[in-house]
C-alpha cells in the first residue's frame, strides 16, 4: 500500500522528512509522496534516505487556497524541484506567511506571552513557521496548558491572536502545480462541506482548469464518502488518490498509511497518477 499524504517538520508535522522515510518503511508502505504546506523544502532531504533504503518517495506539496470563502487544498504530485519560476512563486507564498505570522507574534505578545518569530526560527530551523509551531512553543515553554487550548482561545480560526492567510483561489494553484510540472488533486473534498450537487460542480470547474484528480481515499471520509467520491472521479474521467494526512503527534490519531486504522490505499493508483505525470 502507498500513502500519498503526508506532512513533516518542513511544514506542521512533527517528524523530520529524513525519519518519515524510516517510518514509511516500518509501515510496509511501497510508496509515500511527501506533501508539506506551500513548501518543497523537505523532499530532498527525503530523497537521500529513500535511495538508501529503496523507498519510492514522490516529490509533492499542498497547496492551501480560498473558494467563495471556503479553504480549498490542492495536492501536487510529481513536483520538478528545479524549476525557477516554480520555485519564485512558492517563495512568495513563504514571504506572505512570515508577515502573517509576525502579526500573530505580535498579538500574542499584547496578551502578555513572551513569544517572538525570531524565538520561532531559532527553535524549529528550517522549517516553515505555522500556527502547530505557535502552539507546540507556547505548550512546551509552560505558557499555555495545551495545544488544544491555544487554539480555542488563541489561534483558532476568529479568535483574538488569529490573522488570516493570503490565499489563491483553486484554480491558480492549479496553475501552479502545472507550473512546477506537477499534476493537481483536490485533497480531502468532504472536508469542504459542501452538497454532493455542488460539489460536483465545482470539481466540473476544476477539471476544465486542468485538475488530474480527486483525493478519493482519505482518513476522514466514510465508506459512504469514499464511494461517491470515486463516483464523481469516475463520471468526470479524473483519477483518485489517497492518503492519511499524517502529521505525527500534531494529529495523534492519524498513523500513517492506515489513518485511523482503516485506511487503505492501493499501489496500483500510482500507476494511473505516473502515466499521467508522464513517468
Amino acid at each position: 500500500m502507498i500513502d500519498l499524504h503526508v506532512h513533516s517538520t518542513e511544514s506542521d508535522g512533527t517528524n523530520t522528512p529524513e525519519e518519515l522515510v524510516s517510518l514509511a518503511k516500518e509501515a510496509g508502505l511501497t510508496a509515500f509522496a511527501l506533501t508539506d504546506h506551500d513548501t518543497i523544502s523537505g523532499i530532498s532531504k527525503a530523497r537521500e534516505v529513500a535511495e538508501k533504503i529503496q523507498m519510492e518517495l514522490i516529490p509533492g506539496i499542498e497547496l492551501s487556497t480560498d473558494y467563495e470563502g471556503t479553504e480549498v487544498h490542492m495536492l501536487g504530485y510529481y513536483i520538478d524541484e528545479t524549476n525557477p519560476e516554480f520555485l519564485a512563486r512558492l517563495q512568495a507564498f513563504i514571504d506572505s506567511r512570515d508577515n502573517r505570522n509576525e502579526k500573530m507574534a505580535l498579538l500574542l505578545q499584547k496578551e502578555g506571552f513572551d513569544i517572538t518569530l525570531d524565538n520561532l526560527y531559532r527553535e524549529y530551523p528550517d522549517s516553515v513557521i505555522t500556527r502547530a509551531h505557535f502552539a507546540r512553543y507556547l505548550v512546551e515553554h509552560g505558557m499555555v496548558k495545551d495545544r488544544e487550548t491555544v487554539f480555542s482561545k488563541y489561534l483558532g480560526n476568529d479568535c483574538r491572536c488569529y490573522v488570516p492567510r493570503e490565499k489563491i483561489d483553486p484554480f491558480e494553484a492549479i496553475r501552479l502545480i502545472q507550473m512546477g510540472g506537477g499534476v493537481s488533486f483536490f485533497a480531502h473534498p468532504i472536508l469542504c462541506h459542501m452538497n454532493f450537487d455542488r460539489l460536483k460542480r465545482f470539481i466540473s470547474d476544476l477539471k476544465d482548469a486542468g485538475l488530474t484528480g480527486i483525493e478519493a481515499i482519505y482518513s476522514a471520509n466514510s465508506p459512504g464518502d469514499t464511494r461517491n467520491l470515486k463516483k464523481i472521479a469516475k463520471d468526470s474521467h479524473l483519477l483518485i488518490s489517497g492518503g492519511s494526512d499524517y502529521h505525527g503527534a500534531n494529529k495523534p490519531y492519524l498513523r500513517l498509511g492506515v489513518g485511523r486504522g482503516n485506511l487503505y490505499v492501493p499501489d496500483e493508483i500510482l500507476i494511473s497518477i505516473k502515466q499521467a505525470a508522464g513517468k
